[in-house]
């Protein structure tokens, strides 16, 4: 079931459909996904309430790991398409998560801005919604930040691969800190996204391997637990060069997993979140932050950790009811890119996918 490309170490490595879907992939962007939100609903709570609960062991414990995974399988799909003409490879790598970011900071800015008028006027209101084009507002960082992997990949297909990635693993390691979002972002994230395209035959290559070793896997995944859960006790997991192996180690530990799911055909929850994780992405915050409003200022549950786990819970069914609610009410708009905002031939399935 695996796919491939043309990335400069993929040689030799089996090309499947390309409308074939890989199903630990699902699986271990359904997890990334989960961990996303509840990361943000968990800091949410924890934030408004002044103290913090059990969830907040499980987002330090994923910490490390929970974005570079993301970053590194966003990349592994794109050996099949970097070839391809710069008009279709922007309309695709571009266009598509431009349109998204349009229509969401939007949405967010419409439920956001009395409160930030109330502190701060609506002139300022206008600006910061300007302002949100060129610094990433919220949790849109990442949708804003995958079109420019994606151009600079290609851009540098001409430069040695292994040069690029030693130049981005150092970005990772020295920790750039300019307070733009996107330029720290990208130091310290692309090292993962270009590690997924490069080498994407060790991926799938891992994934197989776990496949067909479950105890072995299982065992791998037990020890990389009790290290990773080790060095984020210490605090050595913000380390130099501790952050980028434990990034890659439980990227692979993600993997694994997902593989492992897939194979017992567990859990099919999280691959329906995968498939669909970035419409997830996108409307999480409004049941997140409404149930978190709601359980904090009621009452009626007074552990914090429970009121993180239901939040989170909200946040994953919520997005997932408005996607649904939004194409019954012919609201498509909020999901699919219509044909005006498409600057090549339109794919025949126009849903909101980011693996094409």
């Amino acid at each position: 079931m695996a796919r491939s490309g043309t990335s400069a170490l993929s040689s030799g490595f089996p090309k499947a459909p390309a409308a074939a879907r890989v199903d630990w992939v699902d699986y271990a962007k359904g997890i990334c996904i989960v961990m996303v939100v509840m990361m943000h609903s968990v800091l949410g709570v924890e934030l408004a309430a002044g103290r913090t609960g059990f969830m907040h062991v499980l987002v330090a414990f994923a910490k490390p790991f929970r974005m570079p995974d993301f970053f590194l399988i966003s990349g592994l799909f794109l050996p099949l398409v970097i070839d391809r003409d710069w008009r279709t490879y922007l309309d695709r790598k571009v266009v598509h998560f431009a349109y998204f970011y349009v229509i969401w900071v939007t949405i967010q800015f419409g439920f956001k801005a009395p409160a930030f008028a109330a502190e701060t006027g609506w002139r300022d209101v206008g600006l910061l919604y300007l302002e949100s084009f060129i610094e990433p507002f919220g949790t849109l960082w990442f949708i804003y930040l995958l079109p420019i992997f994606f151009v600079v990949t290609k851009l540098t297909r001409r430069v040695p691969p292994l040069a690029i990635w030693f130049v981005a693993a150092a970005l990772e390691t020295v920790r750039v800190t300019t307070g733009w979002t996107v330029i720290d972002e990208f130091c310290a994230r692309f090292v993962y996204f270009y590690s997924g395209y490069l080498f994407a035959p060790y991926v799938f290559a891992l994934s197989e391997r776990a496949r067909s070793h479950p105890a072995l896997a299982l065992a791998a995944l037990g020890t990389w637990a009790l290290v990773d859960a080790g060095l984020v006790s210490l605090g050595a997991s913000e380390w130099k060069i501790v952050s980028l192996l434990l990034g890659f180690a439980g990227a692979c530990a993600i993997i694994t997993i997902g593989t492992l799911l897939a194979r017992a055909h567990w859990l099919n929850v999280l691959r329906f979140c995968g498939e669909h994780s970035i419409v997830i992405y996108l409307a999480f915050f409004l049941p997140m932050a409404a149930t978190r409003t709601l359980l904090l200022r009621s009452g009626v549950i007074a552990d914090i950790g429970t009121i993180s786990l239901l939040v989170t819970i909200a946040g994953v069914l919520g997005s997932l009811a408005i996607w649904r609610a939004a194409l019954r009410l012919n609201a498509h708009v909020l999901f699919e890119r219509p044909d005006p905002f498409w600057i090549a031939p339109k794919k025949a399935r126009a849903v909101l996918q980011a693996a094409e």
